[in-house]
């Protein structure tokens, strides 16, 4: 028996490059990572030719537009991505009975809650990006009836651009920096989510009936502001930076943040029975790898 192929789209972003270094414990499974070059996955005759070929029982679309702000101006770049190519990837792999597992956002709230966002509460997003997101995921659902969708957030990883790398790289610069702290949620330590999503896989390989539809919520456990994000990795990795907390008010942006975008992990963790680690534990770990890399160059 051929070993069952599992395609992962955006596969040059941080979740990408994360689940690429997860595959080797993955080896009953053959992995095929797909940049935007190697498969546009917006278009839909190129993506179902490809299907066509590889026949893959598996898809994690981790393809994705996160410029947040540039997406206010660039509107039709950010929902042929985030919204037209979902519905497109999630539309083939139900016609060729593809086991869909497609990546979304705490953007799609509007952050007016005061307690953990569940799935089933009203979206609304404050920005355009966060529209685009909630398209895509209306797609999915609309076009596949047996997708999984993933809500994420603050995702980082020792890979591609993140607030954990730009955070290291000014506090080496400057003297203080000014971070917000009335946005409230909790990272996503990359590497945290594609073990997840490939540990569902895995069980649905030896289970069909492991594989259960819908929307669920994942991030690191613990609720934080970003100034509290900054002052932890500022102490992981012995920064003499002043870390000053400001308000969003004072720190103007093309797209409005949400306020308070927490999730509520229950479902997730009832459905896989998974253990979901702290935030700074995952921080921990990748902010070492971080400073070992610097320190080797």
């Amino acid at each position: 028996m051929p070993e069952p192929v599992i395609i992962v789209t955006g596969a040059n972003g941080q979740l990408g490059k994360e689940i690429r270094d997860l595959a080797d414990q993955y080896n009953q499974f053959h992995f095929i990572f797909l940049s935007k070059e190697d498969l546009p996955i917006e278009q839909f005759e190129k993506v179902q030719q490809y299907f066509e070929k590889v026949k893959p029982a598996y898809c994690i679309n981790c393809a994705a537009y996160t410029a947040v702000d540039k997406a206010e101006t660039e509107m039709a770049a950010a929902m042929l991505i985030n919204g037209d190519a979902a519905g497109v990837m999630a539309k083939v792999c139900s016609s060729f009975n593809t086991k869909f597992i497609h990546i979304s956002t705490d953007y799609v709230f509007d952050g007016t809650a005061t307690v953990p966002y569940k799935e089933d509460h009203i979206t609304n997003p404050v920005n355009y990006y966060g529209a685009t997101k909630l398209r895509g995921e209306q797609l999915c659902v609309e076009n596949n009836d047996q997708c999984i969708i993933i809500r994420t957030s603050w995702v980082y990883s020792e890979y591609g651009n993140n607030f954990v790398k730009t955070m290291i790289r000014l506090m080496k610069e400057r003297v203080s920096l000014n971070i917000v702290n009335d946005q409230v949620g909790t990272p996503t330590a990359a590497a945290d989510l594609g073990k997840v999503m490939l540990d569902i896989i895995a069980g649905t390989q030896k289970d069909s009936a492991n594989w259960v539809p819908g929307i669920y919520h994942f991030s690191n456990e613990g609720i934080i502001s970003w100034y509290d994000f900054a002052v932890a990795i500022k102490t992981l990795t012995s920064s003499n930076c002043v870390i000053n907390p400001i308000p969003t008010s004072s720190y103007p942006t093309a797209a409005k943040r949400p306020a308070y975008t927490a999730f509520n992990k229950d479902k997730i963790k009832s459905t896989w029975h998974i253990d979901i680690a702290d935030w700074k534990t995952s921080l921990s770990a990748i902010t070492d790898r971080l400073m070992q890399q610097h320190s080797g160059n």
